[in-house]
């Protein structure tokens, strides 16, 4: 898409968001694996607009961090600039805090940082019909099943707009009204300004009302109109928990269709939890209860089997993850792996091409070799594993010894037994074997067995006493 240069986007983000009874700045909880305010950074990305503007107040420093550490990770290139609102007197007054940048523009759209379901594409529309009727000011209307609490949107006799009434100051005729105030807004900035600069502070809050530049707008001749979005719940803001639930809500549906569009069996699609970066391939299947999380990446005919939990890592195709199997950030595995049930992958684990991970064995910072297995029971970590290794139940790798962490290299076709200790740093060579209950403290050469532990002595009349 052509760059919009003179366009900018103002995202208000300064509320404190008392009903959410959280410490968390509002515009950072999270809908479907990412911040609010990431959902309104990437609907204004859509326009590919000169710059995007975040009006920041209630715990500025912390929003600001948040947005500057990950902005490029939410795939937003556009200019980022960012506007304090010093004292919280309503939305007029957080775009009065970013006039220095409405001077350099010719429109600017308005959004909400607590309004994460808006779509580009609906933006897109909003930005057209404000541009086709050379608009001084354009306002997102939406017809709700239940207007209370809500600005009404007022039309003159023709259709167009007149005014907006506040949910406080309706009467029996305008109380009716279904079509609301979405709370977005394209304007051109010139006409802004001087609106803004009209404005008095109304309300038991004294507050200054963006939607007061409507009305002072119409009156300078300028026309103003009504975008109606038939999908009233793209506007829905998030005011408590049980909004930004219903948000969620709504948003995992979205992906979950998108996803069985492409071909992914979701086999109860309201019962599985898929953050909307995650990429699944045609033909896998996704079993009730599972959580896939982050940018994770999901080949083609795989299996998830239920509560299957995966955040930010990669899986092949044609890969069976049992019951319970639990992923953590940055693992790769490999076309063709089998892993569980309640195995636990941790940071760093790379599963090579046809390995097998079993019930209750975890791996951590490791590379376990293609064709290898590692069936049950067991703790590797910090091990460099190759092909075809067999590892017996109870085997761990003692990778700490109190200050640092150490590797285990276990080579090619080696057979580990049952209950073996491998004390790093140490070394097996390709095809050696390790006999059951041995403690490996030193390297053992290729094609060799090594056994390491204490010869069994038996004393007679040692045993448990029997009763008489």
């Amino acid at each position: 898409m052509v760059a919009q240069k003179n366009l900018c986007v103002l995202i208000l983000a300064a509320g404190k968001g008392s009903r959410m009874k959280s410490s968390l700045p509002k515009p950072l909880h999270r809908v479907c694996g990412l911040p609010m305010v990431a959902h309104s950074l990437r609907a204004a990305q859509g326009l590919n607009p000169g710059a995007i503007c975040v009006i920041v107040g209630h715990e500025a420093p912390r929003v600001i961090d948040e947005i500057k550490n990950n902005f490029a990770s939410w795939g937003i290139t556009a200019p980022i600039v960012f506007a304090e609102q010093k004292e919280l007197n309503g939305s007029a007054g957080a775009v009065r805090a970013a006039q220095p940048l409405l001077e350099k523009f010719q429109n600017v759209m308005v959004l909400n940082g607590d309004a994460p379901l808006i779509l580009s594409s609906t933006l897109q529309k909003m930005y057209d019909a404000f541009d086709t009727g050379a608009a001084g000011a354009l306002v997102l209307g939406v017809t709700v099943p239940e207007p209370k609490g809500y600005g009404r949107i007022v039309r003159a006799e023709d259709g167009s707009f007149e005014r907006i009434i506040e949910d406080t100051e309706t009467d029996e005729h305008s109380r009716s009204i279904k079509e609301v105030n979405g709370g977005m807004y394209v304007f051109n900035c010139k006409a802004l300004i001087s609106a803004l600069a009209l404005l008095k502070p109304q309300g038991p809050k004294q507050e200054l009302y963006l939607t007061d530049t409507l009305s002072a707008i119409k009156d300078f001749q300028d026309p103003v109109l009504v975008y109606n979005l038939s999908d009233y719940r793209q506007a829905l803001g998030i005011n408590s928990q049980i909004d930004l639930a219903q948000a969620e809500d709504i948003m995992r549906a979205r992906v979950s269709h998108k996803l069985m569009d492409n071909g992914v069996r979701l086999v109860r699609p309201y019962e599985v939890y898929i953050d909307e970066d995650v990429q699944i391939g045609r033909d896998t299947i996704v079993c009730p209860g599972c959580y896939v999380k982050g940018k994770t990446k999901i080949g083609e005919n795989c299996r998830l089997d239920g509560t299957v939990f995966i955040t930010d890592s990669v899986i092949g195709n044609n890969v069976f993850l049992k019951l319970g199997t639990y992923i953590e950030e940055n693992c790769v595995i490999e076309d063709g792996c089998v892993v569980g049930p309640y195995a636990h992958l941790r940071p760093g684990t790379v599963l090579k091409k046809g390995a097998k991970v079993g019930n209750f064995c975890e791996i951590k910072n490791s590379v376990i070799g293609e064709g290898s297995k590692v069936n049950h029971l067991t703790y590797i970590g910090d091990t460099d594993m190759g092909q075809e290794v067999n590892i017996g139940a109870g085997t761990i790798t003692c990778n700490y010894d109190g200050e640092k962490k150490h590797r285990t290299v276990i080579g090619d076709h080696c057979f580990v037994g049952s209950n073996v200790n491998f004390v790093a740093p140490v070394e097996t060579k390709p095809y050696s074997k390790i006999g059951a209950g041995s403690t490996i403290t030193k390297e053992v050469p290729q094609n060799a067995l090594a056994v390491a532990r204490a010869r069994q002595v038996v004393l007679e009349n040692k045993g448990v006493k029997k009763n008489d």
